[in-house]
């Protein structure tokens, strides 16, 4: 019995004596304990941080310039004053007919003047832009290709709403309010005759009646016996 008893004791005495039971935590760090970086760390680490500030005020400073950069001007359109017969000189050739460049009144001008070859729906066109002295914008494109789906997406699929005769040349009228207006000559042109579209953006018939009024002008002074006809004449 004696011996069975002291047996049984040891390792209760052992862990006494360790000073410390199976399991128990360790001693604790001391409340004001700062963990020491080698000099190698701690400049990595420096480094690091020294890099993400830089680009953090890369970045911010980006954000700043390119809204500046791309900035649209305030005031009136942008406006580059186009030769338009010149450039419907150049577009003559490969558009098969004599591409409209009317001439308009003072205060008018031309941003742009260009020929777009025919894309997946086999319909090339010349197009101009124009701003009005109201700062209004009216586009004159001109196709020998129209089709009734390329005429619908050319005015925003406003319904048809009466004729006009203008100079002499009736044009049909489309008017989707708060959206478009345009005037179409020759909506069913036949092959070999082109089609001329002007669509206006937040403008009214007077200023869609000038350009219609400059494009009959501009077809009755074709010269007699051009090799190509002027609007389809």
């Amino acid at each position: 019995m004696t011996e069975a008893g002291q047996q049984g004791a040891a390792p209760g005495t052992q862990g006494d004596a360790a000073g410390t039971a199976p399991g128990a935590a360790g001693p604790a760090e001391p409340e004001d304990f700062k963990p020491v970086l080698k000099p190698a760390t701690a400049k990595r680490a420096n480094a690091t941080v020294i890099g993400m500030l830089m680009a953090v005020g890369v970045s911010l400073g980006l954000a700043l310039i390119l809204p500046l950069m791309s900035a649209h001007p305030s005031g009136p359109l942008y406006q580059t004053n186009v030769d338009v017969p010149a450039a419907a000189g150049q577009a003559q050739g490969v558009a098969g007919f004599r591409p409209a460049a009317p001439a308009l009144p003072d205060g008018w001008t031309a941003n742009y003047a260009r020929w777009t070859a025919a894309g997946s729906d086999g319909v090339g066109f010349w197009e101009v832009g124009y701003v009005t002295p109201s700062q209004k914008f009216i586009t004159v494109t001109e196709t020998a290709q129209a089709n009734p789906t390329w005429l619908a997406g050319r005015t925003d699929n406003a319904p048809v709403t009466g004729d006009r005769t203008l100079s002499g040349l009736t044009w049909q009228l489309r008017d989707k309010p708060g959206t478009s207006m345009s005037l179409i000559l020759n909506p069913t042109a036949t092959a070999g005759s082109s089609t001329v579209v002007l669509r206006g953006e937040q403008t009214g018939l007077n200023e869609l009646d000038v350009v219609a009024n400059a494009v009959a002008a501009a077809r009755s002074a074709a010269v007699p016996g051009a090799s190509l006809p002027e609007g389809g004449k």
